[in-house]
């Protein structure tokens, strides 16, 4: 077996995503066909864009498609998600460099 002479993975967040996807798979959330079919909708949307076929691409592609199937069977909404976001980037913006970013307890995500 060859090994590729680059990595398969740009960044940490790819290879978790990935796995983040593996894993709602196998605790039942989701079929490896709905996943498949998911990621496959998704990537035929950036085609149909034009959009370029790279790593990138793909794993854009990935985040979206866990993000719709987690909606379709997880109850989470892309309300619950932006917000959830917001409180993660302003828990960043608030943490000293080199401690770890926490959100408050009473933080839902929401504004």
């Amino acid at each position: 077996m060859t090994l590729p002479e680059q990595p398969v993975f740009d960044e940490p967040w790819q290879a978790q995503a990935l796995a983040l996807a593996e894993r709602l798979k196998q605790a039942g959330l989701f079929s490896p066909t709905e996943w498949a079919e998911t990621l496959g909708a998704e990537r035929a949307r950036q085609a149909a864009l034009g959009l370029p076929d790279t790593n990138t691409a793909y794993f854009e592609a990935v985040l979206v498609a866990l993000e719709a199937l987690t909606e379709r069977h997880a109850g989470i909404t892309a309300a619950d998600r932006a917000g959830r976001r917001a409180a993660w980037e302003r828990a960043f913006a608030h943490t000293p460099h080199g401690k770890p970013v926490l959100l408050g307890a009473g933080d839902h995500g929401s504004d």
